[in-house]
C-alpha cells in the first residue's frame, strides 16, 4: 500500500515541480523584457566636424579674452584689441553651422572627444588652449599662437573646403599673435607651418593621385579625386586638382614677372625687400610645376608678358601688396582640392603668402585664402547681459533689459 500511494504522488510532485519551473521561466522572461537595453555609445563625429566644432570652441574663448583686454585698455592699444576681437567674431561667425548655436560648442567638443575615445581635434577645445582667468596679453598671444598651429594641422586631414577654412582660420590667427606680440615689445611666436617635402616633389607621376575624397565641404567647395586629373586641354576654369595646380603656376609665374617690373622702380629697403622675394617666388614656380607633374597634370605654359595697370606702375609697393593677395585665393583652393604632400605645401604657401602681403602693408582679412561675403554668415547668439557693467571711466552702466 505504501509502495503504490508513494508512486501514485511522484507524478503529482513532478506535475508542481514543472509548474513551478515554468512560472520561474515565465517571471525571467518578462523580467529581461522589461530591462531596456543599454544604448549603445553614439558614434564619433566625423573628424571635419571634430575639427570645426574644436576651432570655434577655442575661437570664441580667445574672443572673450580679447574683448576683457578690450575693454580695460586705451588709445592704440585698445584698437588693436578691438581689431582681434572682429577678427575672431569673423572667424567664428564663418565656423558657425547656419543656424547652430555657440554654447554648447565647448561641451559638443569634449562628448566626441569622449565618443572616439582619443585625443582628436575635438579634445583640443578643453586642452588649455584659451587663457584661463584674467586675460593679459602675454596669455592671448600663446594661445591664438597654439590655437592657429593647431587648426593648421587639422587642416591637413579634413574634408575639402573645411581644410580650408581650418587653414584660413589658423593663418589669421597665427598672424593676429605676431602682431599682438611686437604691439607687446615681445619676440613673435614662430609661424610652425606645416611643411612638405619641397622642390623634390616630381619624383614620378602619381597614377593614383590624392585619395578620392570628394564631400561636400563647408564653405561649398568639393575636394577632387586625384585619379581624374586627366590631361585636359584648358583645366583652368574648373574646380579640380589638375585647374588648381595650373592657377597656382599661373598665379606664381605673373607674381615673378611683377616683382620683375615692379623692382625697376623701387629703391632703399623697398627694393631689396622685392628681391628677396622675387627669389622666393621663382622657387615657388618651379616647386609649383613639380606638384604639377607629380599628379600628371601638363604644365601651363609660361607667357611671355603680363599687363600691369598704371596704377602699379605709379606705385609698385603697393601694387606688389595686391599681388600678394591675389595669391591666397589660389592656394586656398589647393588647400581644398588636395590632400597628403601636396596640401601640406598649399598650407605651408597660405600662410607665407600671408606673411607676404602683411610685409608690403596689406591686410590678409580674417580668412585668408577664402573670399568671404560676411553679410551671408550667420551672426552669433548675443550673451547673456550683465546686471551691470563698468564703462571706460569706470561708472556702471545702465543694465540692458530683460
Amino acid at each position: 500500500m505504501n509502495d503504490d500511494s508513494g508512486r501514485k504522488g511522484r507524478p503529482a510532485s513532478y506535475l508542481r515541480y514543472g509548474l513551478l519551473a515554468l512560472s520561474a521561466f515565465l517571471v525571467l522572461s518578462l523580467g529581461f523584457a522589461l530591462v531596456p537595453r543599454e544604448s549603445p555609445a553614439p558614434a564619433a563625429p566625423p573628424f571635419s566636424e571634430q575639427a570645426r566644432t574644436a576651432a570655434l570652441a577655442e575661437t570664441l574663448d580667445l574672443r572673450t579674452s580679447s574683448q576683457q583686454l578690450a575693454d580695460g585698455s586705451s588709445g592704440a592699444r585698445r584698437q588693436l584689441f578691438s581689431h582681434t576681437v572682429t577678427l575672431l567674431t569673423t572667424q567664428a561667425r564663418a565656423l558657425l553651422l547656419p543656424g547652430g548655436a555657440t554654447a554648447g560648442a565647448a561641451a559638443g567638443a569634449s562628448s566626441a572627444a569622449g565618443a572616439s575615445g582619443t585625443a582628436g581635434p575635438a579634445a583640443t577645445a578643453s586642452s588649455g588652449t584659451a587663457p584661463a582667468g584674467t586675460a593679459t596679453l602675454p596669455k592671448l598671444v600663446a594661445a591664438l599662437s597654439k590655437s592657429g598651429k593647431a587648426r593648421l594641422v587639422h587642416a591637413e586631414k579634413a574634408d575639402g573646403g573645411m581644410a580650408r577654412l581650418l587653414a584660413a582660420v589658423g593663418t589669421a590667427q597665427l598672424l593676429q599673435a605676431t602682431a599682438l606680440a611686437q604691439a607687446a615689445g615681445t619676440p613673435p611666436p614662430a609661424l610652425e607651418a606645416p611643411t612638405a617635402t619641397r622642390g623634390n616633389a616630381a619624383t614620378a607621376c602619381s597614377v593614383a593621385g590624392p585619395s578620392d575624397s570628394s564631400t561636400e565641404s563647408h564653405d561649398g567647395a568639393q575636394s577632387s579625386n586625384g585619379a581624374q586629373s586627366t590631361r585636359t586641354a584648358d583645366p583652368s576654369g574648373s574646380a579640380t586638382l589638375a585647374a588648381a595646380l595650373n592657377r597656382v603656376v599661373r598665379t606664381e609665374v605673373e607674381t615673378v614677372y611683377g616683382y620683375q617690373v615692379a623692382l625697376t622702380r623701387l629703391d632703399g629697403s623697398a627694393a631689396d625687400q622685392a628681391a628677396s622675394l622675387l627669389a622666393t617666388h621663382e622657387t615657388l614656380v618651379g616647386q609649383a610645376e613639380a606638384y604639377t607633374r607629380v599628379h600628371c597634370v601638363p604644365v601651363p605654359p609660361r607667357e611671355p608678358g603680363y599687363t600691369l595697370g598704371t596704377s602699379f606702375l605709379q606705385k609698385p609697393a603697393a601694387g606688389l601688396a595686391s599681388l600678394e593677395a591675389g595669391t591666397l585665393p589660389v592656394y586656398g583652393d589647393l588647400v581644398a582640392l588636395s590632400d597628403g604632400e601636396t596640401r601640406r605645401w598649399a598650407v605651408a604657401s597660405l600662410v607665407a603668402a600671408a606673411q607676404r602681403t602683411m610685409r608690403w602693408g596689406s591686410d590678409p582679412g580674417p580668412v585668408p585664402g577664402i573670399v568671404l561675403d560676411t553679410t551671408l554668415l550667420p551672426e552669433l547668439p548675443e550673451p547673456a547681459a550683465p546686471s551691470a557693467r563698468q564703462t571706460d571711466g569706470g561708472a556702471a552702466a545702465t543694465p540692458a533689459a530683460p
